[in-house]
């Protein structure tokens, strides 16, 4: 069957999306979770095979997502601009809650 990069599927964990989106989410993906993935056609319901996604992704010139051999060559995270980042996506209800629980906190 052939497959269109705009065609609409659904990448389970991640919603819908397009193939060639699709396609390019599994292959950042670990080995493992890549191998569990699931892609489903949205026009028939049809799982895509493990050789079809790879098939694809080495047609469109989509690399897998290199391995990291040791935990020593992963980068630390920068803290205070992952919780930057965590403070603007937050909706404003929350970050009042989330103040106002520090101020009853810090007053026992």
């Amino acid at each position: 069957m052939t497959s269109q990069p705009e065609e609409s599927v659904r990448l389970q964990g991640f919603g819908e999306m397009t193939l060639r989106t699709a396609i390019a989410t599994v292959m950042l993906l670990a080995p493992r979770e890549r191998a569990e993935a699931a892609i489903f056609r949205v026009r028939d319901g049809v799982r895509l095979a493990a050789s079809e996604i790879a098939e694809l992704a080495s047609e469109w010139n989509i690399a897998p997502a290199a391995e990291v051999g040791s935990p020593k060559l992963v980068p630390d995270p920068h803290w205070p601009d992952i919780i930057r980042g965590m403070v603007r996506e937050a909706p404003l209800p929350s970050l009042l809650v989330a103040f106002l629980l520090g101020v009853l906190v810090t007053r026992r």
